[in-house]
């Protein structure tokens, strides 16, 4: 049996008597390890910066070497979402649709949890945390697989959550990590379905198709996100682009940053002046269409003519593809042809335009008058994510606690025989 399997079947046994475990026992783990986070900080940081280090030497981009940074406030905020599930309604056992049958049967449907996830991600170490905490408030069992470039603040990390395990005496098999960091090890996870029950890929395109081609296990994708505002024109001018600003700016890097600005046509000449100045101050580099580079060339801000693909670019950085619309259907045929799907929003001050944008945009989530950078397990009040699924089947956007259970049906009768 490879050291994988073996994992698995560690896994899959801890995953028992995770189904099993109390909602007392489980938020005494999360107390545990959000405490853990908090008091072992030093370690946590020295790791990290050893894995910052060598991304900086290795010539890794900033976009990049911010998703992998941790420093006290963001480790304050894992902590602080760990504790937040525990004030969260455990899913587990819920019962649901339960009905009285005419032949007499009692006919309900329990939540459970899925079993084993297999969760690979790159760059973010917070990713570690978020999926331990979420696959243990719902009975399930993880293996995780980071990326090399966060070996270091992982294990630091799984060091904590194996120690806040041990003392809310549940399984320490019940988080496993891959510490090799030989590829081939992923499309051995992909295919190990007689231990794992979902495999959540978290990265960028190339993981997500290997995962789909390759993956003998259902797989939950999502996570890229190419996120579009549409500035129509009876919005309010200076308000959207604020909205605009805190979209593309607060955290570029991440999946819910803004990529895509489409602009109405009759408020392009005086919207596109105010984002350049706006944004342009902070550094965003405009990659604009022929209509949209004649207005924006007026100013000081860096802009370049549009190229093949850069509409279909997930940026994670201080780019900015703008596209000059003549009407809101132009606008969401841009969005059908070109968004992933995650999030993308209307700007508009006209209800039968927020209506229809709603109606015919089909993203996980969409936006009137707000920046695309809600859509976080966080921000939903959902304690934290494990995944942004942008599928159809089983979960769509922040998937928090109740997409990482599954339900089984209950048949109770009084001995009770099909005629």
């Amino acid at each position: 049996m490879s050291k994988l399997s073996v994992m698995g079947k560690q896994a899959q046994q801890a995953s028992y008597q995770l189904a099993t475990a109390s909602t007392e026992q489980k938020n005494k783990l999360l107390t545990l390890l959000a405490q853990g986070l908090k008091d072992k900080q030093p370690a946590i940081l020295a790791a990290n910066t050893i894995d910052i280090v060598a991304a900086q030497q290795a010539g890794l981009d900033e976009s990049l070497i911010d998703r992998l940074l941790l420093n006290e406030e963001r480790l304050n905020a894992m902590a602080d979402d760990v504790l937040r599930l525990c004030q969260l309604d455990d899913p587990v056992g819920e019962e649901t649709e339960s009905k009285l049958l005419e032949n007499g049967l009692r006919l309900s449907k329990r939540r459970v949890p899925i079993g084993v996830m297999g969760v690979i991600y790159e760059a973010r170490p917070n990713v570690t945390i978020d999926i331990a905490a979420l696959a243990l408030k719902t009975g399930n069992a993880a293996i995780l697989r980071g990326g090399k470039e966060t070996i270091n603040s992982n294990m630091a990390l799984l060091d904590i959550i194996k120690q806040a395990l041990v003392l809310a005496e549940l399984p320490s098999d019940s988080i496993q990590y891959i510490e090799e960091t030989d590829r081939a090890l992923i499309s051995e996870l992909l295919t190990l379905d007689k231990y794992v029950d979902m495999i959540i890929p978290r990265g960028g395109m190339g993981l997500h198709r290997l995962c789909v081609e390759q993956s003998t296990i259902p797989v939950i994708t999502g996570g890229i996100g190419i996120c579009h505002l549409f500035a129509e024109q009876s919005c309010d001018i200076e308000k959207s682009v604020a909205i605009i600003h805190n979209a593309k700016v607060q955290r570029p890097s991440v999946c819910n940053a803004l990529d895509v600005l489409l602009v109405h046509a009759p408020i392009a000449e005086e919207l596109l002046p105010k984002v350049a100045a706006k944004l342009g101050a902070d550094g965003v580099k405009f990659k604009a269409d022929e209509r949209a580079l004649a207005i924006l060339n007026q100013s000081d801000a860096n802009t370049a003519p549009i190229d093949d693909g850069d509409f279909d670019t997930e940026w994670l950085s201080l780019t900015l593809s703008v596209k000059v619309v003549d009407n809101i259907d132009e606008a969401i045929s841009h969005i059908r042809e070109h968004s992933s799907q995650h999030s993308d929003g209307i700007l508009t001050n006209t209800l039968g335009c927020a209506e229809q944008f709603v109606n015919q945009v089909n993203s996980a989530a969409v936006y009137v008058n707000s920046s695309t950078r809600f859509t976080d397990g966080s921000q939903f009040g959902l304690g934290a994510e494990v995944a942004v699924s942008t599928q159809k089947l089983h979960a769509r956007g922040p998937m928090g606690l109740k997409e990482l259970t599954t339900y089984k049906w209950i048949g109770v009768g009084d001995y009770l025989a099909r005629s």
